[in-house]
């Protein structure tokens, strides 16, 4: 078989431009802040805190009345 120079080159040329088409074809992803305040719920650490007091208050009462009940 006889080798043909303008057949790489030609291949050549083509894998290259199928390289930079597909390059250009890259997407592209924007990250734009919110217009609205971000809300941060702690109502659950609150709630827990008040309950803690609230059970060792309690504990405190029962051990200082042992006759309350």
């Amino acid at each position: 078989m006889k080798k043909n120079p303008g057949l790489k080159s030609f291949l050549l040329a083509v894998m290259l431009g199928g390289a930079s088409l597909a390059s250009a074809c890259t997407i592209t992803h924007r990250i734009e802040p919110s217009e609205k305040p971000m809300l941060i719920n702690i109502n659950l650490n609150i709630k827990q805190e008040i309950r803690v007091r609230l059970e060792k208050d309690i504990e405190d009462m029962l051990n200082n009345n042992p006759d309350i009940f």
